[in-house]
């Protein structure tokens, strides 16, 4: 919650026009846009530089996203060096059937894991743009963010100050554990959660991919799902219970799950390979509406979260930093409060359109292993209409790579 004045005991206070909380792909964003424009910023980050750009996250960016980061400069080492998927593939009933999407919609994915993308942007604000950031900072507050004179204040991990910082805005994109999201007081704003009820154990294999696109198996013992990483490593992902423990997958059951839910006749056996990385992530969803409180503006995680079932939160991130550094830039510059004052809105069209299409994609996946019959009879509907309809395969493929929403 925001504190109402100023903490005591800080040292001399600093002045910035925005500081931004979060050094992700949002706030990174965010910055090098407000920097590029000759808008001064502070970005706060209580993690060190190493850990952000190490720290394990997927990466599948729709192409107008990318587009976008082109056009700020920020894509030039992520174009030249990220593959681009063009279909993928279902596994369902011993069957196999390519989706080609971009043969319907003209797009494409780039896979680009985040730690690349936030390396990228890091490197670009601080060493490029010279761009203020402080990495490992501690116990982060907000103060009178509902008045004229916001500040953010924070301790000093070399000196244990609590250190100051005056400003007109906050940009929070500090994820779903971060400070600003509990910033909005439960009056003024509302969260709408969905849980789905399963858990995805996630894994990198350090084994080449077993296939030239991404695989979605779709069985009744659960949906398992095959993404390359790179040419060295693979990244797998297999429906368990909600809450499970990594520990209760030996590498031995985790490679026997694989295998069962993946195989088809006519294919090649998937490559096995170590286990560098077991984590459950639970499937649930929230929305936090509005996306602004006072001189407080929310983007990506701090804001809302899809489950990584439809491959979507990096790129919601992307848009409401695209957004929010317009807007910021629009009223700093020219006094023009027109983007600020809409930009909840604006982001949460593409945030609930997203939130549905994930929704669909889930109970297709997980309808067949849900042990509810009736869900597992209308999730297979579901899933042959996509592939024997054009019509259907034309609007799915729409909506898996974000082509039909404003950008």
């Amino acid at each position: 919650m925001t504190t109402p004045t100023s903490p005591s005991g800080s040292s001399p206070a600093e002045r910035t026009p925005v500081v931004i909380v979060g050094a992700g792909p949002a706030g990174l964003t965010v910055g090098n846009i407000l920097r590029a424009a000759a808008v001064d910023c502070v970005v706060l980050e209580t993690e060190s530089r190493d850990f952000i750009e190490r720290r394990p996250r997927a990466g599948f960016l729709e192409e107008w996203a990318v587009r976008a980061l082109e056009r700020r400069g920020l894509a030039d080492r992520l174009v030249e060096r990220a593959p681009t998927h063009t279909e993928f593939e279902f596994r369902f009933a011993g069957e196999r059937q390519r989706f080609p999407y971009t043969e319907l919609t003209g797009h494409h994915h780039y896979v680009y894991p985040q730690p690349l993308l936030v390396t990228d942007l890091v490197h670009e604000y601080a060493d490029v743009r010279g761009g203020d950031i402080r990495f490992g900072v501690r116990e982060v507050e907000l103060h009178d963010i509902d008045g004229e004179r916001p500040s953010v204040s924070y301790v000093d991990p070399a000196t244990g100050e609590r250190r100051l910082l005056h400003c007109e805005f906050v940009a929070g994109c500090d994820g779903a554990r971060g400070v600003t999201r509990t910033a909005l007081p439960p009056e003024h704003a509302t969260v709408a959660r969905h849980d789905h009820g399963v858990g995805w154990l996630a894994l990198l294999a350090e084994a080449p991919p077993s296939s030239d696109c991404v695989i979605l198996g779709v069985h009744p013992r659960g949906f398992a799902g095959h993404m390359a990483r790179s040419p060295e490593a693979t990244r797998y992902y297999l429906e368990v219970p909600a809450g499970d423990d990594p520990a209760n997958w030996p590498d031995d059951r985790v490679w026997s799950e694989l295998h069962t839910r993946l195989a088809v006749p006519g294919t090649r056996p998937l490559t096995e390979g170590p286990l560098v990385e077991k984590r459950v992530l639970d499937m649930h969803n929230y929305v936090t509406e509005p996306m602004a409180y006072g001189r407080l503006y929310l983007a990506g995680d701090a804001a809302h979260l899809v489950s990584p079932i439809a491959a979507k939160g990096m790129n919601l991130a992307l848009h409401d930093s695209l957004l929010l550094a317009d807007a910021l830039i629009a009223y700093l510059g020219k006094g023009d409060d027109s983007g600020l004052r809409g930009y909840s809105e604006a982001c949460l069209r593409r945030v609930w359109h997203y939130q549905e299409f994930s929704q669909w994609l889930a109970e297709l996946l997980h309808g067949p292993s849900s042990g509810n019959p009736f869900r597992a009879g209308a999730a297979t509907a579901r899933l042959r209409r996509l592939l024997g309809s054009p019509v259907a395969a034309s609007t799915f493929a729409e909506l898996f790579i974000g082509k039909d929403t404003d950008h």
